[in-house]
């Protein structure tokens, strides 16, 4: 077996096995090192697909509990076997991973099982996971190793009753009341799944709002959805102890301006601060890879290092920390090393939350625009007045598009609404073409969609809504 490659990836990730993957299309030999016993990387195996078997699951069950009524259905005995909801993601899990492995033998990558840490620019020395090592030669080798989760000072998870956003996907029996530490998205999606299954959810967030970096104007509205939904937000609050108790826990918080300390009980913690790059233990040191402050690798437009033939992308390096990103980032950086232009547009990456209901966003809020000084024109549209979600009985939320003031063009979207995540796709297929509010306004959308109030938002840019 051949221990030289044209492309080595570290991290089977979305970023990692997507660049695998098109490397290998592109004729190169490839090789993929993960760590792991399965291929997917944190998306796949305990981030955002579990997560999204959990949130269906519960969303399915809490509209069987509260919803069916006011379309004329009546549910009878309604209960959940968490053992058996919990089994149904893992096969979810299973599935998907397991489709990444018959890619890359599809593809011809060979999948090295072991932990990788370099020992020259284009060397790896791989701990194996059945034991022994492996040197590799590599002529460019992609660093894709992801992310881990953050968490606070004096706070220990077991996973168990304090928990990361890992443990979150695997409680049982389910809680009866939780403690949510960040309201930011991992935070919220996972704590809607559990106050669906019927735990007391409390979030105590630091910001002003929940949802930090999104529109103010859509994290006070899902604020406001999430208290009628039955969540207590503490927000500009900090935490300053958590005690594991044996059978839950004492969570002690504060004003972050100062005030009287609170303390609350729960079955759970949540600790949902955050994630923070994945790169210590590659050894970056010894070959000069060059770091941020925030221990992100630094590259260039390519995605190369200041090291020839070592390449980052996804999580440790600048941007969001999302799996499409990283997905990009991946098919574009197998393109550079292969001679063609990959190129990622980083002011069109699309950000989902998928609670109930969703909330997405592509492109540029209202402060980020008067920070940069930029005048724009804003259309809002609620569904209150789109005739699908009045027809479906879910009418919370709105569509706002941020249009530059002097050419139209489209500078953000900003949607709340049930299918929010699917909408948001044509914003960013809109931006990336370079589209006007005017494009959109002209555009003929199908009767009866949600889709719709895209169009009427678009119309408000110029103050000329049909429908309200």
């Amino acid at each position: 077996m051949s221990d030289t490659f044209d492309v080595v990836v570290v991290g089977a990730g979305p970023g990692g096995y997507v660049a695998a993957i098109r490397a290998a299309q592109l004729g190169l030999k490839t090789a993929c090192i993960e760590k792991r016993d399965t291929l997917g990387g944190t998306c796949l195996n305990i981030g955002c697909m579990p997560s999204k078997a959990l949130l269906h699951a519960s969303h399915l069950y809490e509209e069987a509990g509260h919803d069916f009524e006011k379309f004329g259905l009546s549910v009878t005995g309604l209960d959940f076997n968490i053992k058996k909801v919990l089994d149904a993601k893992d096969e979810t899990v299973k599935g998907l991973t397991g489709g990444i492995e018959y890619l890359f033998k599809k593809n011809k990558i060979e999948w090295i099982k072991g932990t990788a840490k370099f020992s020259k620019k284009d060397t790896l020395e791989v701990k194996l996971n059945e034991g022994g090592t492996r040197t590799v030669t590599a002529k460019n080798t992609i660093i894709a190793t992801g992310s881990d989760v953050a968490t606070l000072p004096g706070i220990e998870i077991d996973e168990k009753i304090i928990v990361s956003s890992t443990g979150a996907l695997d409680l049982n029996p389910a809680p009866k009341s939780m403690v949510v530490i960040g309201g930011g998205v991992i935070g919220l999606e996972l704590g809607s799944v559990w106050r669906r299954l019927g735990a007391d959810v409390t979030v105590v967030e630091f910001m002003d709002q929940v949802l930090p970096g999104m529109d103010m104007d859509v994290r006070k509205t899902f604020g406001r959805m999430l208290k009628k939904q039955g969540m207590t937000l503490n927000l500009s609050s900090k935490v300053t102890s958590v005690e594991n108790t044996g059978k839950g826990a004492k969570v002690t918080f504060e004003p972050v301006k100062g005030g009287d300390a609170t303390v609350i009980e729960a079955d759970v913690v949540l600790v949902a601060v955050g994630r923070r790059p994945y790169t210590d233990g590659l050894g970056l040191e010894t070959i000069g890879v060059e770091m941020d402050e925030r221990s992100r690798i630094k590259t260039a437009h390519d995605f190369s290092t200041n090291v020839p033939g070592v390449y980052a992308i996804g999580d440790v390096i600048v941007g969001p920390m999302l799996a499409h990103k990283a997905e990009d980032e991946g098919l574009a950086t197998a393109e550079n090393i292969a001679g063609l232009t990959g190129y990622v547009n980083h002011d069109v990456i699309p950000g989902v939350v998928y609670t109930y209901p969703e909330v997405s966003a592509v492109g540029k809020t209202e402060d980020d625009l008067k920070a940069a000084g930029v005048a724009y024109n804003v259309g809002k549209f609620p569904f209150t007045a789109n005739s699908r979600a009045k027809a479906n009985m879910a009418t919370e939320g709105f569509v706002k598009i941020l249009a530059d003031k002097e050419t139209d063009r489209i500078l953000g979207v900003h949607i709340i609404g049930a299918d929010a995540g699917n909408m948001i796709a044509q914003a960013a297929t809109a931006m990336e073409f370079g589209a006007s509010a005017e494009d959109i306004a002209l555009t003929c959308h199908a009767h009866p969609t949600e889709t719709e109030a895209m169009k009427e938002a678009a119309l408000a840019v110029h103050k000329r809504p049909i429908h309200m």
